[in-house]
């Protein structure tokens, strides 16, 4: 909150490595285990994809840990954080961090209302968005024609406030040269945050999403906002997980007084 972030995530040591896991037949951990709370300027939120990822890569990078593997109790349940290289096999200087999720359930349930509301504060018109979904952290996914569509997209965030639900998720087809499969941009104004760079969460529903559009489940995502982001993303439809994958890096470290 003090560095104008979209998420301050909080770390404490759990108390036991006693809990249910990700899986079902997963009961006992003996990963390094870590509560974590996400907060963004105005509310707590359950579960954030990006700060988790950003938890994850400081206590790798600090050697408070000798594990390739954390796990998370956060409001969401239980997530992991792994430390792999870029073949996904064991874990270098520079790695990548492997989040694995749960997935967030779509549904189609929006009105003329809602179409009218989201059209106007996207700056479109009802012809241009090809599908609305909502999903069940009670966001709406807006499916527009094109990844420049979604690119050009200048989106009236005061409008964007008023309309139901808690934010909207913007998405387009990538161009077939681009080596992405789908574009996205991240709008929550209500939490304090206009757009969000890049939102590990929003992709647990966008995977559903074009994992059922395009066919395959291994999919590459751009996020659109003008800083940016690249996201690589296995959706596990047996077990209802979502493995995010991305890099990171230390822009700044300080002492919050508290």
């Amino acid at each position: 909150m003090e560095f104008n972030m979209p998420v301050t995530c909080y770390l404490t040591r759990h108390k036991n490595n006693t809990h249910h896991g990700p899986y079902k037949n997963h009961n006992i951990s003996i990963n390094p285990m870590f509560s974590l709370r996400c907060f963004s300027p105005t509310v707590e939120v359950n579960l954030c994809g990006h700060g988790t990822l950003a938890a994850a890569h400081s206590l790798f990078e600090s050697g408070l840990i000798d594990s390739n593997i954390i796990e998370f109790v956060t409001a969401s349940g239980v997530l992991t954080a792994k430390r792999v290289s870029k073949n996904g096999e064991g874990a270098q200087k520079s790695f990548y961090i492997e989040l694995n999720v749960p997935t967030v359930p779509i549904t189609s349930e929006f009105d003329s209302v809602e179409l009218s509301m989201i059209s106007k504060a996207l700056g479109t018109t009802g012809a241009s968005i090809i599908d609305i979904k909502r999903t069940a952290a009670d966001d709406h996914l807006v499916v527009l024609p094109s990844a420049k569509s979604v690119v050009d997209l200048q989106p009236d965030f005061d409008a964007v406030q008023k309309c139901p639900g808690r934010g909207i998720i913007v998405t387009g087809i990538a161009p077939p040269d681009s080596g992405f499969d789908f574009y996205s941009r991240f709008l929550y104004p209500k939490l304090g945050v206009n757009e969000d760079a890049v939102c590990g969460s929003a992709h647990c529903p966008l995977a559903q999403y074009w994992c059922k559009q395009l066919g395959k489940c291994d999919l590459h995502a751009c996020a659109a906002s003008r800083r940016g982001g690249v996201i690589n993303i296995h959706l596990e439809e047996q077990n209802q997980r979502v493995l995010l994958r991305g890099k990171a890096f230390t822009a700044m470290k300080g002492a919050l007084l508290v």
